[in-house]
């Protein structure tokens, strides 16, 4: 999926947690959305946490 469809998406997701919710709401649907989209880069394989790992424990 291309970033402007990804966009989008998101967008239209947030106007309907608007539209039919509260803000409150709309903000708990966006934080699952990013963590959804960082989950799928790990998954996707565009993050790499072992390198955070080995630059955490200090070897």
């Amino acid at each position: 999926m291309n970033r402007i469809a990804f966009g989008t998406a998101i967008g239209m997701a947030l106007g309907f947690a608007v539209a039919f919710g509260s803000f409150g709401q709309m903000l708990i649907v966006a934080l699952f959305t990013a963590l959804g989209y960082g989950v799928a880069k790990v998954v996707a394989g565009d993050v790499d946490l072992r390198s955070y790992r080995i630059t955490r424990s200090g070897k």
